[in-house]
C-alpha cells in the first residue's frame, strides 16, 4: 500500500511540474499517429493494419525524444 501510494505521488508531482510538455507531448504524438498512417498507406501502398502498428510504435519513441528536447529546452530558455 505504501509503495502504490508513493508510485502515484510520484506519478502525480512529474505530471504537476510538466503539464505544458506532457500537453505538447500529447498533442504532438496524436498529429504523428495520423500523419504516419496517411503517408504510409498512400506512398508506401502498406496496407492499414501494418501502417497503424508503425504509426503507433515509432511516434512513441520520437515522443520521448520530444519531451526530453522540450525539457532541454525550457531549462535553457529560462536563464
Amino acid at each position: 500500500m505504501e509503495l502504490t501510494s508513493g508510485i502515484f505521488k510520484a506519478a502525480e508531482n512529474i505530471f504537476h511540474n510538466n503539464k505544458g510538455s506532457l500537453l505538447r507531448t500529447i498533442i504532438y504524438t496524436i498529429g504523428h499517429f495520423i500523419i504516419a498512417i496517411t503517408v504510409l498507406m498512400l506512398v508506401a501502398d502498406v496496407p492499414f493494419m501494418i501502417a497503424l502498428t508503425d504509426a503507433i510504435v515509432e511516434p512513441i519513441a520520437n515522443s520521448i525524444w520530444y519531451f526530453i528536447l522540450d525539457k532541454w529546452w525550457a531549462s535553457k530558455s529560462k536563464k
